[in-house]
């Protein structure tokens, strides 16, 4: 295990774990550290980690809790200590948030893998996206899993790197090394099957579809996350 490189993964609630960037860490021999904001673990020391994955959650970051002002805080000091971010649908609007962007709620909430009239949810690249090395490797445009009810407006310093039909800032640029991804690409099979059976939206759908719909797109979706987590760990050279 290589010690000298640990990454920061923190999640807002038990059931949204890392999924495929274990996968991914495991594979390169980077250490981690996992704390769960919903437990109240203590944020460790920030400048031992070369990068800070922030995952998914049924927060809002304009909540005056505890656990969202720990969070907003932790991402402006890795921020100003230049630490890499990788945030995941509340992750991203977090990061958004704390960078001078702002939270809004979205015209249409984007849940599962189909919208109301049964059209799968797809992202595409922008200009920025298309030569942004995040995104390397990866074929767009890309079916998708979502489970938000919010979205952000970036500030003018930000980049929008992928755009769908209700949600506009998909995957976004916020810094150099600093990024946000709306839906879940680190999706694995069976935190969909918690997640249905746990999370208050998908409890509305019906599991056994939501879970064809993730078997009808498993491998190619499976690629695409450990590629995307793959090029975030690239543009940091670890």
């Amino acid at each position: 295990m290589n010690t000298s490189k640990k990454v920061l993964i923190i999640k807002n609630i038990r059931r949204e774990g890392p999924g495929l960037i274990l996968d991914v860490l495991k594979k390169r021999h980077l250490g981690y550290t996992l704390v769960d904001l919903s437990l109240n673990d203590p944020i460790p020391k920030l400048s031992n980690y070369c990068a800070i994955f922030i995952l998914g959650g049924p927060d809002s970051v304009n909540d005056s809790t505890k656990k969202i002002q720990t969070l907003l805080a932790t991402i402006k000091t890795a921020l100003d200590l230049n630490i890499a971010i990788l945030g995941i649908c509340l992750g991203l609007q977090a990061l958004v948030k704390a960078a001078g962007g702002s939270v809004i709620k979205c015209v249409i909430k984007e849940i599962g893998f189909k919208d109301v009239n049964n059209d799968s949810f797809q992202i595409n690249l922008t200009n920025d996206g298309k030569v942004d090395p995040l995104l390397n490797k990866i074929d767009f445009p890309s079916n998708v899993f979502q489970l938000h009810g919010e979205t952000v407006k970036l500030s003018s310093s930000m980049k929008q790197l992928a755009d769908s039909k209700y949600c506009k800032n998909q995957i976004v640029k916020v810094r150099k090394n600093a990024y946000g991804i709306q839906c879940h690409f680190e999706l694995t099979k069976d935190m969909l099957s918690l997640w249905c059976d746990e999370d208050t939206d998908l409890k509305r759908l019906n599991k056994e579809s939501l879970i064809n719909d993730f078997e009808c797109i498993s491998i190619y979706y499976t690629k695409t996350g450990i590629q995307l987590i793959t090029n975030f760990l690239d543009i940091l050279k670890v």
